[in-house]
């Protein structure tokens, strides 16, 4: 018997598919449309957090110039204030940014998240990071700026009303890396940070939303202030042979200096040298003024050449127009250190950067025979790699913020070799650390914050009872 044709479905089948269709399309606009929108937020804050730094930097310039010594009144009281307000008011807004990140990416508590990623604090966290700037602390905006994308990126996975808890955190994990990308231009650099840095898996499920996150927010800041790489155009190579002996210097030299630098940040937030952060815990007002009379002397030693985020002295050194002491990454290093002492809000990715051209810009006297510029790139993707311990992150954001590819795989090798001599000195990633040591402190079940002994990320007793917490750059063009 031959079979028949199957029977066509009848009108009222044809109108259900096409409303369950027309549903499920609808739901996924309204769940997708929120998070675009919040990428163009990520971009505008990211570029209006640079106009406002930029505007510091200039501030402090003519200070400066008006009488260098005036530093001496303004950084004590100007930091004292900052850690003040900012302990007083909006303490999930110390620290980089990129710990507390981090740190809401490892709970399932999300009670705790929305209070360290509360729009309230990332508004904090761009204007207090914005005073320290125009006040001299050597810090950058940089890692705050990834604090403030994974924030707006909550909000509005909370506007979905989003539950389920892999989404969630994909859309924090979404505005770090979005606000790494429009805050350096470097849309690589910020999918590599997200999977090497802020998370060591890649979901599968929330790859999309992080993808187009960056994309979007990455294509908003150049429409607001045009195509431009953070370091400018490098036209520089490193051929092998003997000019790979500046890969071993500035991956050991760089390695060594970064690994010091994040272990006694590490080492801090545990407690010790024990004396200093014992002192921090009990009066962390009066220590932050220290500190600020610390950074002011600096900073009147090196000239003024340590105050703010490093930007323009990296660029100057890169470019071969200005040719610092080898004392001037010493005491830059040291402002950093100083700096996040201090407990105000600021990163430290620019300072960084800052540093590790200056260890370049040594080690290029030494190797006369090879480009000064890419010695001092490759001084920069060391000693930035032996600090954050992530050398894709490294080799990809510096050879974006540079427009230079041609030197990549020597940027690789110094990137990996700094990392291994990093990691002898200091066990675990700075980053990874930090979040940690926040996570504890902010803990529900954790004792008391008054025991905790990190003045910047844990936040420990001040000098009066604090209520419950509620919650130098690139050319802005």
């Amino acid at each position: 018997m031959r079979q028949g044709k199957p029977p066509l479905p009848n009108a009222s089948t044809h109108i259900r598919l096409i409303r369950r269709s027309a549903w499920v399309t609808t739901t996924q606009w309204r769940r997708t449309l929120p998070y675009w929108v919040g990428a163009i937020l990520v971009g505008i804050a990211a570029v209006s957090f640079a106009a406002l730094a930029d505007a510091a930097a200039q501030l402090r310039t003519n200070v400066l110039s008006w009488d260098p010594r005036v530093m001496i009144l303004v950084m004590p009281f100007g930091l004292g204030l900052a850690t003040w307000l900012t302990r007083r008011f909006f303490r999930s807004a110390q620290g980089s940014g990129i710990p507390q990140t981090i740190a809401t990416l490892n709970t399932e508590d999300f009670t705790l998240v929305g209070r360290i990623l509360s729009l309230r604090v990332a508004l904090a966290k761009i204007f207090m990071t914005v005073f320290g700037i125009a006040v001299g602390a050597s810090i950058g905006r940089e890692g705050p700026t990834v604090q403030i994308g994974a924030a707006i990126m909550h909000a509005f996975s909370r506007l979905t009303g989003t539950v389920n808890v892999t989404m969630r955190r994909g859309a924090i994990l979404a505005g770090g890396a979005a606000g790494i990308s429009a805050a350096f231009n470097t849309p690589l650099a910020g999918i590599v940070f997200a999977i090497e840095e802020l998370t060591h898996s890649f979901e599968q499920r929330t790859s999309g939303t992080m993808l187009t996150s960056v994309i979007i927010s990455g294509v908003t800041a150049l429409a607001l202030v045009g195509n431009y790489s953070y370091f400018g155009h490098t036209n520089v190579e490193v051929p092998v042979g003997t000019a790979w002996a500046a890969v071993l210097g500035c991956g050991i030299f760089g390695g060594i200096a970064g690994g010091c630098f994040s272990a006694t940040l590490v080492q801090f937030s545990q407690g010790r040298p024990r004396f200093i952060s014992a002192y921090a815990q009990a009066r962390p007002i009066k220590f932050a003024m220290l500190c600020g009379l610390v950074l002011a002397v600096i900073g009147l030693i090196s000239h003024g050449a340590t105050y703010g985020t490093g930007y323009a002295q990296a660029r100057a050194i890169i470019d071969g127009r200005e040719h610092y002491p080898a004392s001037f990454f010493l005491y830059k290093l040291s402002a950093t250190v100083v700096s996040y002492w201090s407990g105000i809000p600021g990163g430290i990715f620019a300072p960084s950067l800052s540093v590790g051209a200056g260890i370049g810009g040594w080690i290029s006297q030494f190797l006369p025979h090879t480009s000064a510029g890419a010695v001092v790139l490759l001084g920069v993707v060391g000693y930035f790699s032996a600090v954050v311990q992530a050398p894709l992150t490294a080799t990809v954001i510096v050879m974006e913020m540079s427009d230079n590819q041609q030197v990549t795989l020597a940027f690789m090798a110094t990137s990996f070799l700094a990392f291994g001599v990093s990691r002898v000195i200091c066990k675990k990633s700075l980053y990874g650390a930090l979040a940690e040591r926040f996570m504890t402190s902010f803990s529900p079940s954790s004792p008391s914050n008054e025991t905790a002994t990190h003045p910047q990320d844990v936040a420990p007793a001040s000098d009066e009872a604090l209520p419950s917490p509620e919650e130098q750059s690139p050319p802005s063009h």
